[in-house]
């Protein structure tokens, strides 16, 4: 497990750059955290390591944002999804073979079928500007 504190959108940004260097085709990256935790700001900084020149933002609406760098990034929002159907429904399957990185946002929802090789970052929020960010890993190693 690794903690790290963030007292910026800025810093979270970087945090989430600096993780993409771990990241192979294939990952999948679980994300938690309330509402305006800090996620999206944290795929950010994955998507500019991946030198994603589109505007990143919350697919909240859209569920699914592919972006298109260096590798694939698939940009899972499962907030608005009511259960295991509509998640297969969306093609999360193909998306987790597609030989990209999937980040998933709303993380929790994939119970029962989330991959047992994944990272998984939990943001919490600490207050009006600090995050803490806890990663764990099952791809081999923390």
């Amino acid at each position: 497990m690794e903690r790290y504190v963030s007292k910026s959108e800025g810093e979270t940004v970087h945090f989430g750059h600096e993780f993409a260097k771990r990241l192979r085709p294939g990952s999948l990256v679980a994300l938690y955290g309330d509402l305006g935790a800090g996620k999206t700001q944290f795929v950010k900084g994955i998507c500019d390591a991946f030198k994603v020149n589109e505007v990143v933002n919350s697919p909240t609406f859209t569920i699914v944002n592919e972006y298109h760098g260096t590798m694939p990034v698939f940009h899972i929002d499962l907030y608005r999804i009511k259960d295991i159907e509509e998640i297969l429904g969306i093609g999360f399957d193909e998306y987790s073979e597609a030989g990209g990185v999937c980040l998933v946002e709303w993380a929790e929802k994939l119970d029962g079928i989330i991959p047992e090789m994944r990272f998984d970052v939990k943001i919490t929020v600490v207050d009006d500007t600090t995050r803490e960010i806890i990663v764990e890993s099952s791809e081999g190693g923390d």
